[in-house]
């Protein structure tokens, strides 16, 4: 039996403590992080709080072992005096939005080899993709997601405009998302590229521009120019 306690009631730590009830041979205590007088004894501490103040939260923990869920905090950021580590999983987190654990990538590391095979055998309860990377991977690794989730999730915005104002349903696009998604599984990136950008299209460039407003001409010129340069 593994013993973890989750500091943070947010979307990551309200995700992990669901799973980790369904799960056997975990005992889960979920704490507010705002309530750390009586944090109880536990195999790993989860810190799963907002970036700014996982250095202040980690200084009050004196648990044995403490990580952090964060892509971008570097494990030396957790300031508790005891054996640290890193618990990220690169996937969304949104609040009503179930999350099928089996397939989200654990990103994980640790200063001890044993307490990086205790992360392991933690996420194995609810995965099978793991993976040992270090805080400079993980950093270029959430700069990565950010371009394939966040922004790609704002273009789906910008497209979801574009049809509200010309009183067209975004669900038209859906099959052409989903497409572009699955394709990318067997081509690379490059090769699934297609569209008035690659193919130097100049007459539809300049039509559809025509029809955007002034901040979604800018956003689409920089990325027509980013196709174009192989950027």
């Amino acid at each position: 039996m593994i013993s973890v306690v989750i500091i943070g009631n947010g979307n990551v730590g309200t995700h992990l403590y669901n799973a980790f009830l369904n799960v056997d041979t975990i005992a889960v205590t979920q704490i507010n992080s705002r309530k750390l007088e009586n944090i109880p004894q536990a195999d790993i501490t989860i810190i799963a709080v907002s970036d700014d103040v996982i250095a202040e939260i980690s200084s009050k923990i004196k648990n044995s072992f403490v990580v952090h869920t964060s892509g971008s905090v570097s494990m030396s950021d957790l300031k508790n005096k005891t054996n640290k580590g890193v618990f990220y999983m690169l996937q969304t987190f949104s609040k009503d939005k179930k999350i099928n654990f089996p397939e989200v990538p654990f990103c994980l590391e640790a200063e001890k080899e044993s307490d990086y095979q205790l992360l392991e055998k933690l996420a194995k309860s609810l995965g099978n993709n793991i993976y040992p990377i270090n805080s400079e991977q993980r950093k270029a690794i959430h700069v990565a997601a950010v371009f394939v989730n966040n922004f790609t999730n704002n273009m789906y915005k910008i497209g979801n405009d574009i049809c509200n104002k010309n009183n067209v349903p975004f669900e038209i696009l859906q099959p052409l998302i989903q497409e572009t998604a699955v394709k990318i599984k067997t081509l690379s990136p490059e090769e699934a590229q297609t569209g008035p950008a690659i193919r130097k299209d100049k007459k539809t460039i300049k039509n559809h521009l025509d029809l955007l407003n002034k901040e979604q001409q800018k956003i689409y010129k920089i990325i027509t120019k980013s196709i174009q340069n192989g950027n």
